[in-house]
């Protein structure tokens, strides 16, 4: 129940309280997988009550044919003010971007150069080399589709265990809907697509079509 991950990237940046991001990106077609979790600090194995000076932040896989990074970065800052977010609850709410590649940190800054040509003022976010990604806690993976219940049972039905739902493509789409980022045609329309065997995709779909929000 998942799509083909050959040639997938990832990106990592932090805009906030990692909930909604993760909710947002996990809507887009073209991300593979989400995961919420600390970055940008040195402290190690931290937790969420033991950040030290990591920041929430996200972990995308993404298909860069479908989605490019520099999509991936302008989409970050149409979706938040750094201003209003930096030195809230110290550098927990950091926004940040982690590049991983040479080719990651020339698209930000083809975005930010076109953001100056457009007038847009510079954003207070933190642009520097990835170093390390830790997990959050289970809790707080795919936050807004945990709080439907009648989700989590129908998906019990597809999945052997919410740790191996939380990393799926479906999972990701659903967090999406349950933040209102899609909906549920897009959804539908999107696994219609998906490499799997038609009797596969149909069972996904009612699957999907029978849950209560």
């Amino acid at each position: 129940m998942e799509k083909m991950t050959r040639g997938m990237e990832k990106a990592v940046l932090a805009m906030g309280c990692f909930w909604s991001p993760e909710a947002l990106f996990g809507s887009m077609p073209g991300i593979i997988r989400t995961r919420t979790g600390y970055a940008g600090g040195t402290l190690a194995d931290p937790t969420y009550r033991h950040m030290g000076d990591h920041s929430e932040a996200i972990e995308l896989e993404y298909d860069p044919g479908e989605l490019p990074y520099e999509e991936i970065v302008r989409v970050f800052w149409e979706s938040h003010n750094p201003a209003n977010i930096n030195d809230y609850k110290g550098r927990q709410y950091q926004s940040m971007l982690l590049y991983r590649t040479p080719e990651q940190k020339d698209d930000i800054e083809q975005v930010l150069k076109a953001r100056r040509a457009a007038g847009k003022p510079e954003p207070a976010t933190e642009v520097k080399p990835f170093t390390v990604f830790y997990p959050a806690e289970e809790r707080h993976q795919k936050y807004y589709l945990k709080r439907h219940p009648d989700a989590l049972e129908k998906l019990a039905t597809l999945y052997p265990s919410i740790t191996e739902m939380d990393r799926t493509t479906l999972a990701a789409r659903l967090n999406g809907l349950a933040k209102g980022y899609t909906n549920r045609s897009r959804i539908l329309e999107e696994i219609s697509d998906w490499p799997l065997p038609v009797m596969e995709q149909e069972r996904i779909a009612a699957r999907i079509k029978e849950i209560r929000w």
